[in-house]
C-alpha cells in the first residue's frame, strides 16, 4: 500500500513523462513540480526504488516501473474522475474541482472508481479536457497541438488546457473560454509573441504568448 505522498509522487512522475514527450525526468524537475526541496526528493525516489515503483539513473533519469506506471494510471483515473462528478453533479465551477480531487483521488477502493464511471456515462475526458484512463490503463488520444503552434488565419476548437491554476481558469472564464469554444488566431505579434485571436467569432482581443502554449487545440 502506498502512502498519500508517495501517491503523489507516482503521479507527478507520470504527469511530467506524458508534457517532457520522452525528455529525462530529473529529481530537479520533480522538486520543482511539487515545490519541495531537493533533498526530501532524493529521500523519496530512495524509498520508491525499493519499491520497485520507479528506476533511476543519473544518465536515464526516473522512470515508472510497469507497477509504478499501473498505481499512477489509476490516481490519475480517479482524479479526473472526481473532477467530472463534481463539476457535473455537484456544481462546482472548473476552477474549484482540482484541489477537492486531490484529496478524493487517494481514495483507493477500485470499485468505487469503477462506479462512479458508470454513473457518469462513461466519460472520455475531464472538465480541463486531460483523457480519463479506463480501468485497464487505456485512454482517449491527448491532444498536444497548442494555439501558439499554429498559423495565422487557423480556425481551431480548444481542446484541453495544460495549465489548470485557478488564475488561469478563472482568466478565461472572464474571455468567455471554455473546451469547446471555437478559436481563429488572426496575428502573431512579432515583436513578444503575442497572439491576436478572435473567440467565437467575436470580437478580436489580445492575448500573451504564455496563454497561447497553455491551450491546446483541434481543427
Amino acid at each position: 500500500m502506498n502512502t498519500l505522498s508517495e501517491e503523489n509522487y507516482l503521479k507527478c512522475i507520470y504527469r511530467l513523462w506524458q508534457d517532457k514527450d520522452g525528455e529525462k525526468i530529473t529529481p530537479t524537475a520533480i522538486a520543482e513540480w511539487l515545490g519541495n526541496n531537493p533533498a526530501s526528493v532524493v529521500d523519496m525516489i530512495r524509498k520508491l526504488t525499493e519499491k520497485q515503483l520507479i528506476n533511476y539513473d543519473k544518465k536515464k533519469g526516473v522512470e515508472l516501473t510497469g507497477q509504478g506506471q499501473k498505481d499512477a494510471t489509476m490516481i490519475v483515473r480517479r482524479h479526473r474522475l472526481w473532477e467530472v462528478f463534481l463539476l457535473e453533479k455537484l456544481g462546482y465551477h472548473w476552477d474549484e474541482i482540482h484541489d477537492i480531487a486531490e484529496d478524493l483521488e487517494h481514495i483507493k477502493d477500485a470499485t468505487l472508481a469503477d462506479r462512479l464511471d458508470k454513473f457518469l456515462g462513461f466519460p472520455e475526458y475531464d472538465p480541463h479536457g486531460d483523457p480519463i484512463p479506463k480501468a485497464n490503463g487505456k485512454m482517449a488520444k491527448r491532444h498536444s497541438t497548442t494555439l501558439a503552434d499554429v498559423k495565422p488565419g487557423t480556425h481551431c476548437r480548444v481542446a484541453a488546457v495544460k495549465d489548470t491554476t485557478s488564475a488561469f481558469l478563472q482568466y478565461l472564464q472572464k474571455l468567455n473560454i471554455n473546451i469547446g469554444t471555437k478559436l481563429q488566431l488572426v496575428e502573431k505579434i512579432q515583436f513578444d509573441g503575442s497572439l491576436v485571436i478572435s473567440i467565437s467569432g467575436g470580437e478580436r482581443t489580445t492575448v500573451s504568448q504564455k496563454f497561447g502554449e497553455n491551450i491546446l487545440i483541434d481543427m
